[in-house]
């Protein structure tokens, strides 16, 4: 098949973005490319574009919106920045993703992609017991070099790879098996075992990917990566888990609710 002829076969029936009714405001100081994207990256996140989706034709857009063909060519070229739509050649313009806001919040990754439509998967990389490393102990509160199991998973949405996850668990705490950790998140499996999350200690930072994380993560080597460690604790103020993970920053961010003090 030609790439003509695949375009038109995998073009639109109806383009989607005619159902959201797109609009611009001349008289705003906000540039017309910038207020289109953002209502294309909008109507991404709530679900109205869906992944998959394919866009119409970027002049039949700029006609229907009365705007140039650079202006809304550049609006696209924001979202393909922000990984949100990819070019495909022979195809047209798709809709990747939406990027996980995060709320910074006693949460599992597992629990918020399910809430976000993202059809989480898992990956178990490693399954095993080992001893605790004196920061590891110091975060559980157990001696050094003694038993604790660690996990070490790869988080995917739709199929493409979000995080990487090594979190360390007291020993006999919970049953852990493969089959289970890539059936569901950790924390429902805290929960099913009977136990109670309470409260946790959290920071967040960022850095470069070295090479192997980037590989997992399908980013360049030295792409940007955001961090995080968390050491969970349960209604008795046992220490229940240590994580320590790294997110793809392209398709991850952190959301804080500031408020301001009395």
């Amino acid at each position: 098949m030609t790439e003509q002829a695949a375009a038109k076969a995998a073009k639109p029936a109806v383009d989607p973005t005619v159902a959201l009714h797109l609009g611009v405001d001349r008289s705003s100081p906000v540039p017309l490319y910038f207020q289109l994207s953002q209502q294309l990256e909008a109507a991404i996140e709530r679900g109205a574009l869906t992944p998959g989706s394919l866009l119409g034709n970027e002049i039949e857009l700029a006609g229907r919106l009365g705007l140039s063909r650079p202006t809304v060519r550049q609006a696209i070229q924001s979202l393909v920045d922000k990984g949100l739509l990819v070019r495909r050649r022979g195809v047209g313009t798709q809709v990747v993703h939406s990027q996980v806001k995060r709320p910074l919040e006693l949460s599992s990754l597992y629990d918020d992609l399910e809430a976000a439509g993202q059809r989480p998967e898992t990956r178990v990389l490693r399954n095993v017991v080992e001893p605790a490393s004196a920061e590891t102990a110091a975060a559980l509160g157990v001696a050094e070099g003694s038993d604790v199991h660690l996990v070490e998973r790869l988080r995917l949405a739709h199929g493409e790879p979000m995080a990487h996850l090594r979190n360390h668990i007291p020993a006999g705490l919970l049953p852990l098996d493969t089959e289970r950790l890539e059936a569901t998140g950790l924390y429902r499996l805290m929960r099913a075992a009977g136990i109670t999350l309470h409260s946790a200690r959290q920071s967040v930072g960022a850095r470069a990917a070295g090479a192997e994380e980037a590989e997992l993560l399908a980013e360049p080597a030295g792409a940007p990566v955001l961090t995080m460690r968390r050491t969970t604790f349960d209604d008795t103020g046992r220490a229940v888990e240590y994580g320590s993970h790294i997110y793809r920053a392209s398709r991850y961010s952190f959301e804080f609710q500031l408020l301001v003090r009395p």
